[in-house]
C-alpha cells in the first residue's frame, strides 16, 4: 500500500493542527508549513502525494507556490482559502490547482475531497481495515458495522465512537478523551450525551445490554472495548 503523505501550507497553525489530527486519524502522514520558504524546504527533501494550500501566506501567495510547483511536479494541489470570488477560483485552476475549497469548510468534506483526489491520481483503493470481535465486524474505511453478517444501522457519532474503541481495544478511555476525539476538542457536549450514545451502542451490538460483554464501564474513568483472544 502506498504511503500517503500530505503537506499543509497555511499560516493558521491552529487550523492546520486540527486538520492534521483528523487526517492522521484516517491514516495519512501529515506535515505542516507556515510559509512558502518552509514549504519549499520540505518539498526539496520529502515526497508528498497531495498539498493543501492556502492562498494568503506571510511571504508569498498560494498562487505563486502552485506556479513554482508546476514547473517541476504534478503533485495534486487543493486550494483552501477564504478568498471565494470567481476570479480567484478560476486563477487557481488555471495555474494548475486540482480543487478549490472555500473556507470555512467542514472536515468531512475536506476528507472526502482528499480521498477522491488521491484515488484519481494514484489509482489505488483505500486500504480496507476490518476489525472483528465476537459476532461483530467493523469496516473502518467503509464506515459499516455488521452483527452476525447483518448490517447494523448506526448514526455518524455512534460509528465514530465504536470505531475509536475498535482502534483502542482493551484500553480504558476517559469520558473527556472520548468526547474530545469523537465530538471535537472544542465541543461543549456534556458527559450525559456520551452516556446516551453508549447505551444506544450496547442496545445495538451487545447480546445483553444490561450486562455488556464488550463495551464495559470503567468506574471512575470512562469506558473500554474489552476483547479477549481476538485478532
Amino acid at each position: 500500500m502506498l504511503q500517503k503523505n500530505i503537506l499543509i501550507i497555511d499560516d493558521d497553525e491552529d487550523l492546520s493542527s486540527v486538520i492534521s489530527d483528523m487526517l492522521t486519524y484516517y491514516g495519512y502522514m501529515v506535515t505542516c508549513a507556515v510559509d512558502s520558504e518552509n514549504a519549499f524546504s520540505l518539498l526539496s527533501d520529502n515526497k508528498y502525494h497531495l498539498i493543501l494550500l492556502d492562498i494568503n501566506l506571510p511571504d508569498s501567495t498560494g498562487f505563486e507556490v502552485c506556479r513554482e510547483l508546476r514547473r517541476v511536479s504534478t503533485v495534486p494541489v487543493i486550494f483552501a482559502s477564504a478568498r471565494t470570488n470567481e476570479d480567484d477560483r478560476v486563477r487557481g485552476f488555471d495555474i494548475g490547482g486540482d480543487d478549490y475549497l472555500p473556507k470555512p469548510y467542514s472536515l468531512k468534506e475536506l476528507l472526502s475531497r482528499i480521498n477522491a483526489l488521491i484515488r484519481r491520481t494514484y489509482d489505488f483503493a483505500e486500504e480496507e481495515k476490518i476489525i472483528n470481535f465476537g459476532n461483530i465486524s467493523i469496516n473502518i474505511m467503509a464506515r459499516t458495522v455488521s452483527k452476525r453478517g447483518n448490517k447494523v444501522s448506526l448514526s455518524l457519532k455512534e460509528f465514530d465512537l465504536i470505531s475509536y474503541f475498535a482502534q483502542h481495544i482493551n484500553t480504558a478511555i476517559s469520558k473527556e478523551k472520548l468526547i474530545s476525539e469523537v465530538w471535537g476538542m472544542f465541543s461543549e457536549v456534556e458527559p450525559s450525551t456520551l452516556t446516551v450514545h453508549m447505551r444506544w451502542l450496547r442496545e445495538k451490538l451487545e447480546e445483553n445490554p444490561a450486562n455488556p460483554e464488550y463495551l464495559k464501564t470503567v468506574w471512575g474513568l470512562g469506558y473500554m472495548l474489552e476483547v479477549h483472544n481476538e485478532k
